[in-house]
């Protein structure tokens, strides 16, 4: 069976609370966060968080900034601002209305 990522309409609410406790992550940390925290049930594919943290930005919840690593390589770090924590709360809330009702559904069909 093709292992899928599993991520639609969830990959804002892992990424915001990934930087919540990781500030300062690039993306290639950012998708081993997500696969390594999930127990290699979610993966976040490139074509798929570089938009998202393009668009997240943009919209003002993550802020950006180059930085030299010691491999002397640049890297995009990215980190949550006050509007990230604000937006973080309304992904949670939606989510857990969505699990629920979900839930609901299983138990009832």
């Amino acid at each position: 069976m093709k292992k899928q990522d599993g991520l639609q309409g969830s990959l804002d609410l892992l990424v915001l609370t990934i930087l919540s406790r990781r500030p300062k992550l690039h993306g290639y940390a950012l998708m081993m966060a997500i696969k390594e925290t999930s127990g290699e049930v979610l993966t976040a594919e490139e074509g798929s968080l570089y938009p998202a943290l393009r668009r997240m930005e943009e919209a003002g919840w993550i802020r950006a900034e180059w930085v030299v690593k010691e491999s002397g390589k640049r890297a995009r770090i990215y980190q949550l601002t006050t509007a990230g924590r604000k937006q973080l709360a309304a992904e949670e809330t939606r989510w857990k209305l969505v699990s629920s009702a979900i839930n609901r559904v299983l138990r009832e069909a």
